[in-house]
């Protein structure tokens, strides 16, 4: 079963990228970046929203980034958080998506 994104993960989408196109991310992270990672399930779910966050972040806005994202999340998710400056923190992933969109 497929766990959806969180409201928080949800509006960090939106900031990032068109109306149209946060559907398609939205759907990736749900699909990509899920219960189907390798050994995520003993995260618990702050860990996966830990990975989806930090591969969202690494996206840039960029569907194509955020494929990248998920697929070395696939490998080894623990380099997507290390790649997003997510690493060292359990908390560092709340800060960002907290932060105010920028433009």
């Amino acid at each position: 079963m497929t766990q959806s994104l969180s409201p928080q993960l949800q509006r960090k989408v939106r900031q990032l990228f068109t109306d149209e196109q946060s559907v398609l991310a939205i759907q990736a992270l749900e699909t990509g970046c899920g219960d189907a990672l390798p050994l995520i399930a003993s995260q618990g779910d702050v860990g996966l929203e830990r990975v989806r966050a930090a591969a969202l972040k690494l996206s840039q806005g960029s569907l194509d980034k955020l494929d990248e994202a998920i697929k070395l999340a696939q490998t080894d998710w623990r380099d997507v958080l290390l790649a997003a400056g997510f690493g060292h923190s359990v908390t560092a992933h709340q800060s960002w998506l907290n932060e105010a969109p920028q433009g």
